[in-house]
């Protein structure tokens, strides 16, 4: 096939965009920025039962928060409901599908007898070949004439040939009785007029390509490529589903994980390049091919997702990052940063994004940033303010008033101090931490004082050592 490669994303908006779903979308996008082709996203929302604005909504808000962008309009597959019917009806001139007048009842009285025989369900329409003139006036479906005999071959780049043979395919319905068109004929007549050149979806689709390159081939089109890519298992090694946890794209996001990471992670579900674990989205895009995807399910693990989401943290744009932050706070209803915290969460960046995972645990290490005075001491951070330790503060605020506000100059007062008060500088460091951030788990002390400034520095030290007298007048 040569041209411009044209991938596409289908999902139908019965629900959030569930986890398996991202990953499908994420592989057509890697495969067609990739290679310079186009991404393009069709809402499957024939089921007008099922189908919701809002689901629709959520689709699309995971697939940007994901940063999968794709070209052009989304289209809606019910909206091309004349169009699909227009090809059964071409089909239907042309001899290669026929009028099918059994209804319902008399398919299921089949079907009973079939199951109850022991014989095959396969129902064989007695109006493949009767004569026009035999028709009733009565509301009629379109089938397609399947071969009967042979086997279809579909040429997948993931399973590998795969060969069903053609006694196994029924006259598949394209037009039911009351006009309207079924799902399958509907996506390949979209996927052609969009000009879809790699059809790479979920294995679970694996037996609708036999049943689909019927219609391409009784129209003369050219059949896609196929790439039918493994489910995703949980730890457990069972088919994910809500009982492993949080399904929805929307609420990855939720718990903090940065887009960046998750694409990283999803990108290695089911795919690999050698034995590289982290990579770019840069990368993601020069590497993807689909010889890469294996055929076993992937498993989805949390603590490697974790992993790299805090590499992808640590490796980010500050800005970038800090916008990410923003972005979380507001899909979690949280109040967004002030520009004086922004600078502030900016400044400090530097020493948050070591070792955090995800952006609750970068907010919780930025809590010496985010809070304001009067610090609210945690219990541990209390107990490293007992009578000692604030006299220590005491007597070195002073000598901080004066010193050069780098780290060499800082590093040098406290160390001088605790050389005269013949201390190890560690019997600060806590009663440091607990007056700078009110915790006891912080960034470095110094950083804490870097970014706080002079000011700020010395006010908290000041409210710490008289945080117990205050206590206990209180």
């Amino acid at each position: 096939m040569t041209g411009q490669v044209v991938t596409r994303f289908a999902p139908s908006p019965t629900g959030f965009l569930h986890i398996g779903g991202a990953r499908t979308a994420l592989f057509n996008w890697l495969y067609a920025r990739g290679r310079g082709g186009k991404f393009l996203l069709r809402i499957e929302d024939t089921d007008r039962e099922r189908s919701t604005p809002e689901a629709t909504q959520a689709i699309l808000q995971g697939l940007s928060w994901l940063g999968l962008d794709h070209d052009g309009d989304v289209t809606s597959q019910f909206e091309g409901a004349a169009r699909h019917a227009e090809v059964a009806r071409q089909l239907l001139a042309e001899g290669k599908a026929y009028k099918c007048f059994a209804t319902q009842d008399e398919i299921a009285a089949f079907r009973e007898a079939a199951r109850a025989e022991g014989k095959s369900t396969l129902y064989r329409s007695p109006w493949r070949d009767a004569d026009p003139a035999t028709h009733p006036d009565a509301p009629y479906a379109i089938r397609i004439k399947a071969p009967q005999d042979g086997t279809t071959v579909i040429r997948d780049q993931v399973q590998g040939d795969v060969t069903i043979r053609n006694d196994q395919l029924d006259d598949m319905i394209l037009l039911r009785s009351d006009g309207t068109p079924v799902y399958m004929l509907a996506v390949v007549v979209d996927d052609h007029d969009m000009g879809v050149t790699h059809v790479i979806r979920g294995d679970d689709h694996l037996n609708n390509a036999a049943r689909q390159m019927m219609i391409y081939e009784a129209m003369g089109w050219d059949v896609p490529v196929w790439a039918h890519i493994p489910l995703i298992h949980g730890a457990d090694g069972k088919k994910l589903s809500k009982r492993h946890g949080a399904l929805g794209a929307e609420e990855y996001q939720k718990m903090g994980y940065p887009a960046a990471g998750m694409r990283n992670y999803l990108a290695r579900l089911g795919w690999s390049h050698g034995d590289d674990e982290y990579f770019t989205d840069t990368q993601a895009r020069a590497w993807f091919d689909l010889n890469g995807i294996g055929k076993s399910p992937a498993r989805f693990d949390t603590k490697k997702l974790e992993n790299l989401c805090g590499q992808h943290i640590a490796a980010a744009d500050d800005a970038a990052l800090l916008q990410e932050l923003q972005e979380f706070l507001a899909a979690t209803d949280q109040n967004p940063l002030s520009d004086e915290k922004s600078t502030l969460m900016k400044a400090a960046m530097y020493c948050l994004k070591e070792r955090a995972k995800t952006f609750p645990e970068l907010i919780e290490k930025a809590h010496f940033v985010l809070t304001d005075r009067p610090l609210d001491y945690d219990e541990k951070a209390a107990k490293n303010l007992d009578t000692v330790s604030r006299g220590i503060l005491g007597e070195l605020t002073p000598q901080l008033q004066n010193a050069s506000w780098t780290r060499d100059g800082l590093e040098a007062v406290t160390g001088a101090f605790a050389e005269t008060r013949e201390i190890k500088f560690g019997k600060m460091a806590g009663p440091l931490r607990a007056a700078l951030a009110g915790r006891a788990v912080t960034p470095s002390v110094f950083d804490m004082m870097l970014v706080l400034g002079r000011d700020e520095t010395i006010a908290r030290l000041e409210e710490a050592t008289t945080y117990e007298a205050e206590a206990q007048t209180g």
